[in-house]
């Protein structure tokens, strides 16, 4: 048994937040080089050459990528062999998110209450998802999730007549409807199958594997990249303008489901993907 201390969770909650939201990934950076070489589109070339300037400001300067500094969603994949000492563990997530978005001069986007709408001022709670898996480890994987995209996420109980073609009419209609209201370039993460929730969890999950990483189910890799090309033929394009770079990349999940159901779930992410992680 392998003990981590929870004031060592809350500095590293802390450190995750500023972090995703100063710096984004290398998959990030390199999807917008790969876009920017092939968008046809001059007002798409130039909003490119933009995101990536404003990559490179916020990073050396230290100030957010984007004024919407996002929803903490935290993965947590708990090893079966490790004890938590020194404090609770949710409480030590909420608190690194308090002291990373107090610290690094973030803005506070959570309200308390969805109908007395009274900011929480620290921009907790996040919105924490465990897993026990085998090992002594504790990997932490930290979302900055804006709200103009993820309101554009959406659900469907699809038929299972409806099939793959059924699935890939939502998905790029998903897209479709989202528009520039997303900040485009996007990314979607799909969860199929499962129940309700776990579609869900499955499609927001999806969005931590890196950008341009294949995906190891060759058919689903096949799927990705057809839905790719439909979503950037739709002519969005980078903010809305018009071009060929509406999506940077399609991710799939899948899990069973039942003989009656074929759920769907499409997270959209915009621009700013946020993300950074860390295993204790």
């Amino acid at each position: 048994m392998r003990t981590i201390e929870a004031p060592r969770i809350t500095e590293t909650i802390a450190r995750l937040c500023m972090e995703a939201n100063y710096n984004l990934g290398a998959d990030m950076l390199a999807a917008f080089e790969r876009a920017s070489r092939t968008e046809r589109s001059p007002a798409g070339r130039d909003v490119l050459a933009l995101l990536k300037e404003n990559a490179h400001l916020a990073r050396t300067q230290r100030v957010p990528y984007c004024q919407d500094t996002g929803f903490v969603i935290c993965f947590a994949d708990i090893g079966q062999d490790v004890h938590i000492v020194g404090g609770d563990f949710e409480t030590a997530i909420n608190e690194g998110v308090r002291r990373g978005y107090i610290e690094g001069y973030l803005r506070a986007s959570i309200v308390g209450d969805p109908f007395q709408r009274k900011n929480t001022g620290d921009n907790t709670p996040a919105v924490i998802h465990t897993r026990i898996v085998p090992g002594d480890r504790l990997t932490l994987m930290v979302m900055a999730k804006g709200g103009g995209c993820e309101n554009r996420s959406k659900y469907k109980m699809c038929t299972p007549a409806e099939g793959i073609a059924g699935v890939k009419q939502f998905i790029i209609e998903c897209i479709r409807t989202a528009g520039p209201d997303a900040c485009p370039p996007l990314i979607a993460g799909v969860g199929v199958g499962g129940t309700f929730e776990k579609a869900a969890l499955l499609s927001k999950r999806s969005l931590f594997r890196g950008i341009g990483d294949p995906n190891p189910d060759p058919a689903l890799q096949a799927l990705e990249q057809e839905l790719l090309e439909a979503a950037n033929a739709l002519g969005i394009g980078p903010q809305g303008y018009g071009g060929d770079t509406t999506a940077l990349a399609i991710h799939i999940n899948t899990y069973p489901c039942h003989i009656a159901s074929l759920p769907v779930a499409v997270t959209i992410e915009c621009h700013a993907h946020r993300h950074q992680e860390a295993v204790l």
